[in-house]
């Protein structure tokens, strides 16, 4: 292979094509400059080659001398730099990668990022040199990876395992060398109650995989590589343990109105400005363990926030998101009798604080019963129990029965879910009776498309509230939870009062819900709008709708529903930004959205073309998706030697989880 070949400085056509994976560059190097950036793909030769297995973390071995508590480890540094503008936020992630062994090593890190972002850049930076990574079919850019890699180029790969797992593989790094990543990402930031929430996941939670698969990610302690038998792993450092990776973190506001207040429970933060409509926070530099998630809400002037309309025009065409809140209207009427249906994770992961913290909100929520309810109490590890067959009454005595029930729990065993989904919904329904499950759990599972399938099967007239217990649980599996059961989410942070979250879930469900929600876009003449099941709208949680338009005049938005079984009509007067305007990320945050509404329907449409329809819409846009994955590659020179040894990443556990029930070592 040439190693030096490139081609001349393409036109900015040219170059638009090849991130979005483009063909036509003639084998066997392939090279695009743009100013103070390079793009470089190996391709194969035209001998065939058998297709390269996919890297596992931790295959080889190399082990370091552990004379303290603080462990070598490849990756140094992670420095986050978020911007948030209204209800948009870019991310810019840098992850700063050192070898500090003797010899040329492969690094391997599994990491989080939120399931909703749309990861559309992706630079490795050696030295001077930055090589902007390119956007190809996944099969193709591990091939490119692992050609490199075998022909001792550095290079990258980054990959989607899950929605919200993602793996970064740092090939031919040699003693004492630096490389950073940069990762680029957008989304829409939730709003609940009057406060914009932003959080950025820092660590993943290991994971409990049913016996039999090989699919899932595995927990394994530092060193004991390959012993979960999945096709991933978090490698995780033992009690006692660090490494010297840590992580700094910039999160600058600009709401474009008052701020009024702001909080972060789970960190300590410093707050670097104070400008009416504007907040710069950053990370404590005593605070910065890379060991739970970084939640940080703000609430901004004004009673309600009216909906808002952002538009958006590029060569592809043009795009809107709207975030429609819920109407005064909704605050009047009362509920109806309900059936609650509590569901408490008692898995080995819950153990410790998130057991009693999901327990004290199951106890308040007894409490908020009222006179005309039912109930039914069912706990999950291994197996699954409940309190009665069928839900009972809500009279005092049942709910002392449940409250003494309640409090004999205790947390061991593996995380079943499938058995807590079915005892939960697989009876008979109440017409009489709202049905509303809640579930409690950290989400600590590797089977998430077996469980979400199933709540799809049986879900019924009941609606599902699923409350995230812990410091870095899985939000992709929580938000899609609620989103399938037609219900929201709530995170229970280990700081947070168990019994005012359980309070402001009945507050929520006091008031019906707007549902069955249809919109006339009138002159707006909008078109493929996500998620296309429109959410119900409850009080205090507004839906984000995205989609592209072909109008040029945004008339009067009408929305109609239903509110308790009646109709009910009415006019969204939309504050939105000009045409005129530029919101460049909106292009992709459409993307990245139907890319998620394809991977849904794909949970119960399982033999179609769904996935191929995800990969060319990635392939578009330039996104990381399931199918599509980032490479670099630094052709200009080989590294000297020929063994590059794979070493994953060891993270912490996540703060609150106890290492001996979560992690499998020998």
């Amino acid at each position: 292979m040439n190693a030096s070949a490139r081609v001349a400085v393409p036109t900015d056509s040219q170059a638009r094509e090849a991130l979005r994976g483009g063909h036509g560059m003639p084998p066997p190097l392939r090279g695009l400059a743009v100013p103070q950036e390079e793009l470089w793909v190996i391709t194969r030769g035209s001998e065939p080659r058998a297709q390269p297995a996919r890297e596992l973390p931790g295959s080889g071995e190399l082990r370091a001398e552990i004379g303290t508590r603080e462990i070598p480890m490849p990756l140094k540094h992670t420095d986050v730099r978020a911007s948030i503008s209204g209800y948009i936020g870019t991310v810019q992630v840098t992850q700063q990668f050192l070898n500090p062994y003797a010899s040329k090593i492969t690094a391997v890190y599994l990491f989080p990022l939120p399931h909703d972002s749309a990861i559309n850049e992706f630079i490795m930076t050696i030295g001077e040199r930055r090589i902007r990574g390119i956007i190809r079919e996944r099969n193709e850019a591990e091939a490119t990876y692992q050609e490199a890699k075998r022909q001792g180029y550095v290079a990258s790969l980054l990959t989607e395992e899950r929605p919200n797992v993602f793996s970064q593989s740092v090939a031919n790094l040699e003693p004492g060398k630096e490389i950073d990543v940069d990762i680029k990402y957008i989304q829409t930031l939730p709003y609940h109650d009057g406060w914009y929430e932003f959080v950025f996941p820092m660590v993943v939670g290991p994971r409990f995989n049913p016996p039999g698969t090989t699919e899932g990610i595995g927990a394994v302690g530092r060193g004991q590589a390959g012993l979960s038998g999945q096709t991933s792993e978090v490698s995780y450092l033992k009690p006692g343990e660090r490494s010297s990776h840590d992580l700094s973190l910039r999160v600058g506001v600009d709401a474009g109105v008052p701020i009024e207040d702001f909080e972060c429970k789970t960190h300590q933060v410093v707050r670097e400005s104070s400008a009416p409509g504007k907040l710069t926070v950053s990370l404590s530099p005593t605070d910065r363990v890379p060991n739970r998630d970084f939640v940080l809400r703000y609430r901004v002037a004004g009673e309600q926030i009216e909906s808002s309309l952002l538009t958006s025009r590029d060569e592809r065409g043009s795009y809107f998101t709207l975030m429609l809140y819920p109407p005064k209207a909704l605050e009047n009427p009362r509920r109806q009798p309900l059936e609650l249906v509590f569901v408490l994770d008692c898995s080995g992961s819950m153990s410790g604080r998130p057991i009693r913290q999901a327990k004290a909100a199951v106890e308040r929520g007894l409490h908020l019963l009222e006179p005309g309810d039912s109930f039914q109490l069912i706990n999950f590890s291994d197996t699954a129990s409940q309190l009665g067959a069928l839900p009972l009454e809500a009279t005092p005595e049942n709910v002392q029965r449940a409250l003494d029930y309640l409090r004999s729990l205790a947390a061991g065993g593996g995380t079943r879910m499938l058995e807590g989904i079915r005892a939960a919904l697989d009876f008979p329904h109440d017409p009489e009776r709202l049905r509303f499950v809640c579930f409690l759990t950290d989400g600590y599972i590797g089977n998430e498309t077996e469980v979400l399938g199933e709540i799809h099967r049986y879900l019924g007239p009941a609606r599902i509230f699923s409350f995230g217990i812990g410091s870095a649980v899985n939000r992709y599996l929580l938000d899609q939870m609620a989103r399938v059961g037609r219900g929201a989410v709530a995170y229970l942070e280990p700081h947070d009062h168990a019994a005012q979250i359980m309070e402001d879930f009945f507050a929520r469900i006091s008031h019906p819900a707007l549902t069955d929600l249809v919109i006339d876009w009138g002159p707006l003449q909008a078109t493929e709008v996500f998620p296309q099941e429109i959410p119900d709208l409850f009080v205090g949680r507004p839906v984000v709708l995205t989609g592209r338009f072909g109008g040029d005049v945004i008339g009067p938005i009408r929305v109609s529903g239903k509110q308790a079984g009646a109709p009910i009509e009415l006019e969204v007067a939309a504050a939105r930004s000009d045409f005129t305007s530029t919101n460049q990320g909106l292009p992709s945050i459409w993307a990245q959205m139907k890319i998620a509404e394809l991977a849904h329907r794909s949970l119960f449409e399982p033999n179609s073309d769904l996935a191929d329809q995800v990969k060319q819409v990635a392939l578009d846009y330039g996104l990381l998706s399931p199918f599509t994955s980032f490479v670099a590659v630094d052709s200009t020179r080989q590294t000297e030697g020929t063994n590059s040894i794979a070493v994953p990443v060891a993270v912490p556990v996540p703060q609150g989880v106890k290492c001996r029930t979560t992690v499998q070592e020998q």
